[in-house]
């Protein structure tokens, strides 16, 4: 008896050796068993799991345990009682790391469809980062690892990432975030990936801390419409600087080329700078010609007329050359100067109505007293 309990365990625990360690089954060599009295030293961020004829028997948090029916009653179902502990079933003991693991990696193998309300359907693609913790160890066990000596990240990885691009896929087709305006909502859009796939998390006995987007790549032609549409913003108003900036720089590379080519392109060059220069002085020209010229009046009702027009705009009637006026009774155009109509011999006179002072022919108030002239 004294050499079995020599043999028997007396200290459990795990220094965890690596970061990618998740799960690791504590060794129990063939000539050791668990006995009353051993210690049971769980470290913070652990979890150890007690199993016994391929049940879990218990579940222990972090501190150092002395494994007796006093303090763990459930161990009782480890049986051996009527053997005092001196020769107890074989148990085994897993323990579960509850630290967070960073650092694992995301990305798209393929790319995801969008709807954009710029450029419409584009596909991009992204990767970033996402971390997770055990939350729930026996669950865990159940769902992932079972009865293995060792789980790492990288046994669970794929799935993992799996369930991290199924949220963010499914979030970008309902979010309805311009693509322009996607770099502006990572930080929104990966906390909300995050919150989403905590269900489907913690089905496994796991929880997402956080899901980190690094970057969403558009399409090389979405990127160059992009960069022409900056281009466009950053000379709004002042392309005929632009223009006028782009042509010296090409006379000045051109005349820097020595060759005949470069001579030609010279030429080439000069003669359609001058061309459009000359379209332009031609359009000022025409433009100052236009707001230059004089404006006439209606005979008729006053309305202003442009120079030239033949009628008026407002009530149709013939437009009066300038310095001439209507004939009230037969129509004809009359030198405003004349105080008869030569057609028809009618007085051009108009005497105000108030005050019969003589008032110039299309006047509509009296200069003397402002009376409204009918």
């Amino acid at each position: 008896m004294g050499f079995i309990k020599k043999n028997l365990l007396k200290v459990i625990e795990w220094t965890e050796p690596d970061k990618d360690t998740i799960v690791y089954k504590f060794p129990v060599g063939d000539r050791y068993e668990i006995m009353k009295g051993s210690q049971l030293v769980v470290r913070e961020s652990q979890a150890a799991i007690f199993v016994t004829e391929g049940q879990i028997a218990d579940v222990f948090t972090a501190g150092t345990w002395e494994l007796s029916p006093d303090n763990v009653p459930i161990l009782s179902k480890l049986g051996a009682w009527k053997y005092g502990w001196d020769m107890p079933k074989k148990s085994d003991v897993y323990y579960v790391s509850l630290k967070q693991f960073v650092g694992m990696k995301w990305g798209t193998a393929n790319p995801i469809m969008m709807r954009d309300k710029d450029f419409g359907m584009i596909r991009i693609m992204g990767h970033g980062e996402y971390s997770f913790h055990v939350c729930d160890p026996a669950l865990f066990m159940r769902e992932c690892f079972g009865t293995i000596h060792s789980f790492k990240t990288e046994d669970i990885a794929d799935y993992l990432r799996s369930m991290v691009l199924a949220e963010l896929t499914d979030l970008l087709g309902e979010c309805q975030i311009p693509a322009l305006d996607l770099a502006a909502n990572y930080l929104e859009l990966g906390d909300t990936a995050r919150d989403h796939a905590c269900a489907r998390f913690g089905k496994i006995g796991l929880a997402v801390d956080q899901i980190i987007i690094r970057n969403f790549k558009l399409p090389e032609a979405v990127e160059k419409a992009m960069d022409q549409r900056t281009t466009l913003g950053v000379f709004d108003g002042k392309m005929a600087e632009y223009a006028q900036y782009e042509s010296v720089q090409a006379m000045r590379d051109s005349a820097r080329n020595p060759g005949a080519g470069g001579a030609f392109a010279s030429m080439g060059m000069g003669l359609g700078i001058g061309a459009r220069m000359a379209n332009q002085l031609g359009d000022g020209l025409d433009a100052a010609n236009r707001n230059t010229a004089p404006a006439a009046k209606c005979a008729k009702c006053g309305a202003a007329m442009s120079a030239g027009a033949k009628f008026c705009p407002e009530c149709g009637a013939a437009a009066v050359p300038a310095g001439s006026i209507t004939c009230p009774k037969c129509g004809k155009p009359v030198s405003a100067k004349a105080k008869f109509c030569p057609e028809c011999g009618e007085s051009l006179a108009v005497k105000c109505p108030k005050c019969g002072k003589d008032v110039k022919p299309g006047a509509k108030f009296c200069p003397e007293c402002g009376a409204k002239i009918k």
